[in-house]
């Protein structure tokens, strides 16, 4: 009777004090065993089970983390497991949040001193906060992003590497206003070695003509000499006309547009693509700004296109101005980087789009992920489609560490890495040249880890790189004697909407000509 833990009433104010505050932290630390000492006893050792399985799963978690960490990743993204995970960490957070109340009630609020009362109250709320709450968020967001997992990647099965590479279509597809269906604008090509990591990136300009389908193609019997009908069918236009006319030559497709795209570019870089993501650009500001913006060296001035003027093909003068130089840019300046043309060549707009890629894969961060992960799921589940299946994240996640810290490769099937803009490459492409020059890329890139190895292991290093093997040298426009360099301090947003204005387009052209020397800081 006069043990103070047990029996606090016969105990002194500071002693109830004391006591009040290490019940609560034994409930943080040990779950279950406030109630052990000086409460409900079977209630404290069915506590303390839970509390020592739930620190079993933790160690065993960790050592698989250390031997095959993509295991979990699959673990948190599969369709049943992840239902399981949610489940479970709602019950433990409920569970918690009761042996606080439990161990409220043994520490007998009403014995305490009239200022220890709020102090104890306080403490109790915050730590319930902390458990509990931490616990239920963490549910939350699982069951946020087991509905974006389960709405963005199929349950299709897994794929192997074709000749030891991953290849992936991205695409941005704009279904704007006065067009009919979704056409892709952009279109990359990310090929990553399965074993390092190592990642090349191929631009394929959206006006690229007689792209070649493979022989096992469904589109191989409609267009046997590639998709050659002229100026109507550039490549970019191929996904409208095979979503309108064609979508039974893939009839088990949940896209027949994206299917055909991935033959047509397969047909061009000599290669297998086995998965493909679409990302709406209208939805991209969204998912730029859930990042929180992406850093770029913009290589040039690059126009915030305007309206088209009625009845032409020209626009009014720009409605702003991206500068050259570092720049964080959010959303909106972001998807004006990737899709701006005016002034310029596709062939600059290609650039950029591989670096606004590129800037987006290096800073995605682990903790961009955590700290945004509600922002980055919501707006993935609302614009990206794949078929990437979800039974592969985790190794595809752990593939991309790997190439956060590597040089990515880029070439562009088109000028400058392949002709100038008035050789018509990319009407009339010599595909004799293209893949080799492919493959080529594959080998400079084992020959590298090769040096790499022997230079006592050191790695290729970050960043990023334009074209590869004999690039060709890039021809720019000739700029009058007078006209400044683009990046000249003396250039201005204000000078070059003047320019805009009066309609001076030569000298406009002249200035943002390479508009597309973009690299990351």
């Amino acid at each position: 009777m006069t043990d103070p833990v047990r029996y606090p009433q016969h105990a002194s104010a500071p002693v109830r004090t004391k006591r009040a505050f290490v019940l609560l932290l034994l409930t943080l630390l040990i779950p279950g065993s406030a109630q052990l000492v000086a409460g409900d006893r079977a209630l404290g050792r069915r506590a303390l089970a839970v509390t020592l399985l739930v620190w079993a799963a933790i160690l065993a978690a960790g050592v698989v983390a250390l031997v095959n960490w993509p295991l979990l990743v699959n673990l948190a993204t599969g369709r049943f497991s992840s239902l399981v995970l949610v489940v479970v960490l709602a019950a433990l957070a409920l569970f918690w949040a009761f042996l606080f109340l439990n161990t409220l009630r043994i520490i007998r609020p009403n014995l305490l001193a009239p200022g220890a009362k709020p102090v104890v109250a306080v403490a109790l709320a915050a730590l319930m906060l902390v458990t509990s709450g931490s616990l239920g968020y963490a549910a939350y967001l699982l069951n946020v992003s087991r509905n974006a997992f389960g709405t963005i990647f199929e349950t299709r099965p897994a794929f192997d590497p074709v000749d030891g590479r991953y290849n992936f279509l991205l695409m941005g597809g704009d279904a704007g206003a006065g067009r009919v269906g979704l056409r892709p604008d952009s279109i990359q090509v990310v090929s990553v070695n399965a074993e390092t990591g190592h990642t090349v990136m191929f631009g394929i300009p959206r006006n690229f003509q007689n792209a070649p389908f493979p022989a096992d193609s469904p589109m191989h019997e409609v267009y046997p000499e590639g998709f050659n009908c002229g100026d109507e069918c550039i490549i970019n236009a191929l996904y409208v006309d095979v979503e309108q006319n064609h979508a039974d030559r893939y009839p088990d497709a949940k896209n027949p547009g994206a299917e055909a795209m991935k033959d047509a570019v397969s047909g061009i870089l000599g290669i297998e693509i086995q998965a493909y993501a679409l990302v709406d650009m209208g939805g991209f500001e969204a998912l730029v700004d859930a990042m929180g913006g992406i850093t770029v060296d913009a290589g040039g001035w690059v126009p915030i296109s305007n309206k088209t003027i009625p009845g032409t093909n020209q626009h009014y003068p720009p409605k702003g101005w991206i500068a050259p130089g570092v720049q964080k840019l959010d959303g909106f300046h972001a998807l004006w980087y990737a899709r701006s043309r005016e002034f310029a060549t596709d062939y600059d707009r290609v650039q950029r789009q591989q670096c606004v890629m590129s800037a987006m894969v290096n800073q995605l961060d682990p903790a961009t992920v955590l700290t945004r992960f509600q922002q980055l799921a919501e707006a993935g589940e609302q614009v990206v489609e794949t078929d990437i299946p979800s039974s592969q994240l985790g190794s595809f996640v752990s593939l991309a560490l790997k190439a956060k810290d590597q040089k990515t490769e880029r070439l562009t099937i088109g000028p400058p890495d392949f002709g100038t803009a008035a050789d018509n490459f990319v009407t009339y492409p010599d595909f004799t040249q293209i893949h080799p020059r492919v493959q080529q890329l594959f080998s400079q890139e084992t020959e590298t880890e090769k040096k790499a190895s022997k230079n006592d292991g050191g790695g290729s290093g970050g960043g990023d790189s334009s074209g590869g093997g004999d690039k060709q040298p890039k021809k720019s426009t000739p700029k009058p004697a007078d006209t400044p360099e683009a990046t000249d301090p003396q250039i201005t947003e204000e000078y070059l909407q003047q320019l805009a204005e009066i309609g001076d387009t030569a000298t406009i052209g002249s200035l943002l000509a390479d508009n597309g020397k973009c690299s990351l800081p």
